[in-house]
């Protein structure tokens, strides 16, 4: 098939899209616990990507947490955050050289108080100051308190704060009460980096500007609907937060069902933010369980001891970490419906789960049996798909063709194309629009609190014990009585 070689990733900027220039102030990203995980994994290789794209302003990188820590030892840290990162070397060194440490308690107001004043030595006193909460979501809520009690804030500050948005429905709309009375709705950033990745926003334009696709884009053509993020990675270390939240509240609650809305919503009259942000609200409003009946339309299920592409993982109950009598699931499939005159009658599956034997992140419309058939002609091929692939980066249209056999007897066809690698990851492409005020790609405050609505109902009844807790051999496509899992 021949395939164009064209980015999907490479996106025209913040200001070419109508988003807030960054209009030449400097910025100041202050990292409230930058000696974590998240800092060092993705932050920064993200944050380099994001400045190897170039349009960016000058910025200085401020860590803080409550280790002890000197500038020299975070610039190393930085350093070696950024070796894995394909990006020139002087963009590693400039972000390097502009690193600067400051150990200070995130939920005090003095220590809060003598980070911006960094910022501003560092940066200059006309620098924009954005404050990137990379904590737990508890104590992030602490943070914002004490930033609601300080009255000498910095002019123009933003607010960058990573999922989960609160711990449900009632929470998210405290957190998003409290981060509004601080920096104003229009400044406060919430960070989901699926919506970084390029096939996610690409949905929007597959279907838009190809009328082969976007023709057969409804209920009238399409089936059914599978979203999927099987993992072949275990917990990784991960045991102290994962066990605490599992699979539903850690893909469903914010990845998935923002894949989904990409999916469904229908097409803004241009790409704005107001406009995007509307649309995926109103797609969330209308999506609730299937027939709102949990215990028949989800399932939950955790691995046991197997082998993944020949490395032996323990069985999740044994890994270091876990409290076995939690029930945490590590697998999670739910069945939504989205009550819309576009997609009313299609169910959307969404799917994700760890240690499993193969690694798929994509989107599925199954579409429906040819309308007629004439007598004589072999219809028994199977259904046509189209399939969007979105890490990595694919699509793929699985057609019935005439064989190679028989005149008329039908065979299976695949026009399928591998898209190229991103100019930026999903964290450089989501750090970007934070760094130009551009909240394109971050999640609304409505939208974080309609994806709570969404999943409480399944908690609850998760909860109460409702749906029972199957397992799967890790390495394995997930249960065998589940028809994804095949």
């Amino acid at each position: 098939m021949t395939q164009q070689t064209t980015r999907p990733q490479d996106r025209p900027s913040g200001a070419a899209r109508g988003a807030q220039p960054a209009d030449g102030r400097p910025v100041a990203l202050i990292i409230l616990g930058a000696s974590g995980d998240l800092t060092s994994r993705l932050l920064l290789p993200g944050l380099a990507t994001a400045f190897a794209a170039g349009q960016l302003p000058e910025l200085t990188l401020v860590g803080s947490s409550i280790t002890e820590m000197g500038n020299e030892r975070w610039r190393e840290l930085v350093a070696e955050a950024l070796d894995g990162a394909d990006v020139p070397d002087d963009i590693r060194a400039g972000i390097v050289g502009r690193a600067v440490w400051r150990t200070a308690d995130a939920t005090d107001a003095d220590g809060l108080r003598a980070l911006f004043d960094v910022a501003r030595e560092r940066a200059g006193e006309g620098a924009v100051s954005v404050l990137y909460f990379a904590l737990a979501p508890a104590v992030t809520v602490r943070s914002v308190d004490a930033l609601r009690s300080m009255a000498d804030l910095p002019d123009g500050l933003r607010l960058a704060l990573e999922k989960p948005f609160g711990t449900g429905l009632e929470s998210a709309r405290d957190l998003n009460a409290a981060v509004a009375e601080v920096a104003g709705k229009e400044r406060v950033f919430r960070v989901d980096h699926f919506l970084g990745l390029a096939m996610v926003t690409a949905l929007l334009g597959i279907r838009t500007l190809n009328r082969a696709i976007g023709g057969v884009w409804s209920a009238e053509d399409v089936e059914a609907v599978e979203i999927r993020a099987d993992e072949t990675l275990a917990l990784e270390g991960r045991a102290g937060f994962y066990d605490a939240t599992g699979a539903m509240l850690d893909m469903h609650q914010s990845h998935l069902l923002a894949v989904l809305a990409m999916t469904v919503l229908e097409t803004p009259a241009e790409i704005r933010s107001v406009d995007l942000h509307d649309a995926v609200a109103a797609a969330l409003r209308a999506t609730h369980v299937w027939e709102d009946d949990v215990a028949a339309h989800t399932r939950r299920a955790r691995y046991t001891a197997g082998a993944v592409r020949g490395r032996q993982v323990p069985s999740y109950a044994d890994e270091d970490g876990v409290d076995p009598d939690r029930g945490t699931e590590t697998l999670a499939e739910l069945v939504l419906a989205v009550d819309t005159e576009r997609w009313a009658g299609v169910p959307f599956t969404l799917r994700s789960g760890k240690a499993l034997g193969e690694h798929r992140w994509e989107v599925v419309l199954t579409l429906r049996p040819p309308r007629f058939v004439p007598e004589g002609m072999d219809a028994t091929a199977g259904r046509d798909r189209v399939r969007v692939g979105l890490d990595p980066a694919r699509l793929a249209l699985e057609l019935s063709v005439d064989g190679t056999g028989e005149p008329f007897d039908a065979d299976r066809a695949a026009l399928d194309a591998d898209l190229p690698p991103a100019s930026r990851d999903a964290y450089g492409e989501v750090l970007r629009g934070i760094i130009l005020g551009d909240p394109l790609l971050s999640v609304r405050g409505d939208v974080a609190e309609e994806c709570w609505r969404i999943v409480e109902p399944v908690r609850r009844a998760w909860d109460a014990g409702l749906v029972p807790l199957e397992a799967y051999e890790a390495g394995s496509p997930g249960p065998e009585g589940w028809a994804s899992s095949r």
